[in-house]
């Protein structure tokens, strides 16, 4: 199921089993993409392994690569920022909020059984209001997207235990994360971000500092992430990339890249199906 709009808006409604329709691959330019797991599947996201339970949701943006061409039973909603972001949301529910641009890894949310009712409901009118074509479609699709959105806000709080940090604390850190995300080309320092954010440096370290994390390794991982995809899926020279992921000279790139993963740009092309070696396991217990 597929609803397009009069100005380029898009949204997909499709439970797969067996293999993916090729509009689910397909590039989505500023495509956003939930997957709700219903059985659990192994799959592969840019090279690194991931083990999803059942009733698990993976968000993923339009630079993730997932590879898996085959689904036990997985429903996929896809849609690009101009079906839902056309309102200018700037809140944990909008399009650069917690579910998306969060991090380096994509999140992974559990549906406790308890919740199970209200997603199947949720999909049952999703389905429904697909196939209603009038005028009041448009607006009926976006609310049911925002609250699918708010059901899985609530969820990913409450089990990344961030349901006692503070609004606007949460709100700061969505938007260096959006920004690294705009920007890591151009910037690799945490100064440039704290300028665009009109903060210190020591603030966003002190914020990320609380909860378990550093704002430069943000930085470093989301620039690593992009080389490996393109080391990965592309035949571009590694000159290239590193000219392209803002290093000055190869060697830069060249050292940054064996740090953080143990072997040379070149080495890393050559054994990709090694991975890299902060590959994980991306599940999330019950």
């Amino acid at each position: 199921m597929q609803f397009l709009g009069g100005n380029r808006e898009v949204l997909m409604l499709h439970h797969v089993t067996g293999k993916a329709d090729a509009a689910l691959s397909a590039p989505l330019p500023s495509g956003l993409t939930l997957i709700w797991f219903k059985e659990k599947q192994e799959v592969r996201i840019d090279g690194q392994p991931y083990a999803i339970k059942a009733n698990q949701v993976l968000c993923l943006t339009e630079f993730h690569h997932i590879e898996s061409g085959q689904y036990d039973s997985a429903r996929f909603i896809r849609f690009n920022r101009s079906f839902y972001c056309i309102k200018d949301h700037d809140d944990e529910v909008s399009c650069k909020g917690l579910l998306f641009y969060s991090a380096s890894q994509p999140p992974i949310i559990t549906i406790p059984r308890a919740e199970e009712e209200k997603f199947e409901l949720l999909w049952k009118m999703f389905s429904l209001e697909m196939a209603t074509a009038d005028n009041l479609q448009f607006e009926m699709l976006q609310m049911m997207l925002k609250r699918l959105i708010i059901l899985c806000t609530r969820l990913y709080k409450k089990q990344h235990e961030l349901l006692d940090v503070k609004t606007d604390h949460i709100d700061l850190l969505r938007e260096f994360n959006f920004l690294v995300e705009l920007h890591f080309r151009q910037h690799h320092n945490v100064a440039a971000y704290a300028a665009l954010l009109h903060k210190s440096p020591k603030t966003l370290a002190n914020l990320f500092a609380k909860q378990g994390g550093r704002p430069l390794q943000i930085i470093q991982d989301r620039i690593m992430l992009e080389a490996r995809r393109l080391l990965r899926y592309t035949d571009k020279p590694v000159k290239e990339i590193a000219y392209g992921l803002g290093y000055d000279d190869i060697q830069a790139f060249s050292r940054a890249f064996r740090q953080n993963e143990g072997l040379t740009p070149s080495d890393f092309r050559v054994n990709k199906e090694l991975g890299s070696r902060h590959a994980v396991k991306g599940s999330i217990a019950n």
